[in-house]
């Protein structure tokens, strides 16, 4: 009798730690490959999302996307021309923070043709705002501007950086209050 409720025990210690083990590697709930992801507001779309693998992960308000093979973003402007572009090796898109984080080589380029490098980057969908807390390097066509983290609206056409350093070109106007 005894015998028999130690190996009883002994199964239901396995079954609990079976159990965690379990809860501990989450499994997605769905997987998509060559996923397209779009996103409009009243009627108009705003955003195209691909990747070519998301796995989408927990419920309500843990639920997250997470696309582990890289992303590319396209951001719209009213007419539906490409605004803006996003790549990244690595996108995680919290769905109920309203935020998507891009890591790994993510590079954004806007319809001027200035380029910002950057190893992380946050989107935030409720602000329609991108920002950094890391380095940053902004191409223009006649300079190139680094940092430590930035802020821009999500097409990339109004950016600022912090802690700035490079060399920039300024241009100098006369000054009309002077007098000849």
């Amino acid at each position: 009798m005894l015998l028999a409720f130690g190996i009883l025990c002994s199964c239901e210690n396995d079954v609990e730690e079976i159990n965690s083990l379990i809860k501990k590697q989450e499994i997605p709930i769905s997987v998509g490959k060559n996923v397209a992801y779009i996103y409009s507001e009243k009627a108009n779309v705003k955003i195209n999302i691909t990747a070519p693998l998301m796995e989408e992960y927990g419920m309500d308000e843990s639920k997250y996307m997470e696309m582990k093979e890289g992303v590319k973003v396209l951001f719209y402007d009213s007419l539906l021309n490409v605004a803006s572009t996003l790549t990244a090796n690595y996108a995680i898109n919290r769905v109920s923070e309203n935020i998507m984080e891009a890591k790994d080589d993510v590079v954004v380029v806007n319809d001027k043709g200035e380029i910002l490098n950057t190893e992380h980057l946050i989107w935030r969908k409720d602000s329609s705002k991108i920002y950094s807390d890391e380095f940053v390097k902004i191409s223009t066509v006649d300079e190139i501007i680094i940092g430590e983290g930035m802020e821009a609206n999500q097409d990339f056409t109004k950016w600022k950086i912090h802690k700035i350093k490079g060399v920039i070109n300024v241009k100098e106007e006369p000054d009309s209050l002077k007098t000849k």
